[in-house]
């Protein structure tokens, strides 16, 4: 993923929370995921070397990166 798509997918979503070098961004308009190119539920911004993700629920995953950040994509499951 370069600048550019980076920059025009987080314009296009609704900033949700940052801390601890971790921002999360809700996917309110049903963007397609650039890995499985189905709509996903958050994209996660790692931005640190380690980071530690507490999940609530069960999740599928999407993974690329982007200038040394981690990018997620998650999907919640259904059911």
């Amino acid at each position: 993923m370069n600048d550019e798509e980076l920059d025009e997918l987080r314009s296009s979503l609704t900033p949700y929370e940052s801390s601890g070098g971790v921002t999360t961004y809700q996917n309110t308009v049903s963007i397609a995921c650039p890995a499985c190119e189905k709509p996903f539920d958050d994209l996660v911004v790692c931005e640190n070397d380690y980071n530690s993700l507490e999940l609530s629920m069960m999740l599928d995953l999407c993974v690329t990166q982007h200038d040394g950040d981690v990018l997620l994509f998650t999907h919640k499951q259904e059911g």
